[in-house]
């Protein structure tokens, strides 16, 4: 704090002192205007108004020239990563040129840069502090459109929320949800958290567990449940690595499990998970194998009990 008060007090005095040496010189020259010196009013002009005007050319000339160099650097972003980072990217550089030109402006009246970058930092720090968690999801914000886990259009689980992208802005991502409900997240819920990107890849594979009864032949089963995968073939992935699988994975307690496992598009992944479940039940009720549901039996011993 003792820095920022001590920045602050060498800008004023700088100003101070630039200030009070030119309204001095300028009363001087105005004086000697009124006594009829001439060449006082072209000391006035090469010390103050050929300079004000030279640094307001400079300033117009560094806003096109910054507005030019920031639109040729930051179109290639925009182009090749993302849309949002790539107006990011301009700005910065549109304002920090700006910023340089300025200082530069004030150098040329005499006024200390030094004492503006210390008030600047000590700014930064103090506005870091005060909002920590705003420049956490910026920063998250950054490496979401930089390395790009996902993109707009996608399905992901991510910072506890599932559903679509909607946006990703530098602070928050918004979802529109399965329910149709638009959820926006902060930055940093999701990047520094598991992110799920479940339409990444094109294809997706369906699994639906099935059980039955432990009276069906196994072989009967499995014709069956390969019945049922083959009347969706229209929507299977039939390639090397996809296609369809149907494996016997364990003996429970009142059934004999089975999985089928079909590779479909990711886009229809829901579709055809409800046509392989209708499907596997109606051949296997075309089998007569039945679904048992789950059932204890009780065995009572009628000699152990006390009837008295």
């Amino acid at each position: 704090m003792a820095d920022v008060v001590t920045g602050n007090v060498e800008t004023d005095e700088a100003f101070g002192q630039v200030a009070g040496k030119a309204k001095d010189d300028i009363a001087q020259s105005f004086s000697a205007l009124l006594d009829g010196d001439l060449s006082a009013l072209f000391s006035l002009s090469d010390r103050f108004i050929i300079p004000v005007i030279s640094a307001l050319l400079l300033v117009i000339v560094a806003y096109f020239a910054s507005s030019f160099v920031s639109r040729i650097a930051s179109q290639p972003i925009r182009k090749a990563v993302d849309e949002t980072l790539g107006k990011f990217i301009g700005k910065l550089i549109f304002y920090s040129l700006m910023t340089f030109t300025l200082l530069g402006v004030l150098g040329m009246f005499g006024i200390s840069v030094a004492s503006f970058a210390a008030v600047i930092a000590a700014a930064g720090f103090a506005v870091g502090l005060a909002f920590q968690g705003t420049l956490s999801n910026f920063a998250s914000g950054v490496l979401l459109l930089v390395f790009r886990p996902f993109k707009v259009g996608d399905t992901v689980s991510a910072g506890g929320t599932k559903g679509k992208v909607y946006e990703i802005d530098l602070f928050s991502t918004t979802f529109d949800t399965p329910d149709n409900r638009r959820i926006i997240v902060p930055n940093s819920q999701i990047y520094g958290n598991t992110i799920e990107n479940i339409s990444y890849h094109e294809h997706r594979r369906v699994e639906v567990l099935v059980g039955v009864e432990y009276g069906a032949k196994i072989s009967d089963t499995r014709a069956a449940l390969v019945s049922a995968a083959e009347s969706l073939r229209d929507r299977l992935i039939d390639e090397e690595g996809r296609g369809y699988q149907v494996y016997l994975v364990d003996l429970g307690d009142s059934s004999v499990n089975w999985v089928v496992r079909f590779w479909t598009m990711a886009s229809e992944f829901g579709g055809v998970k409800e046509a392989l479940t209708e499907a596997i039940k109606e051949s296997l009720e075309a089998q007569k194998i039945d679904i048992p549901f789950p059932q204890m039996e009780l065995h009572v011993n009628n000699a152990a009990l006390d009837l008295d």
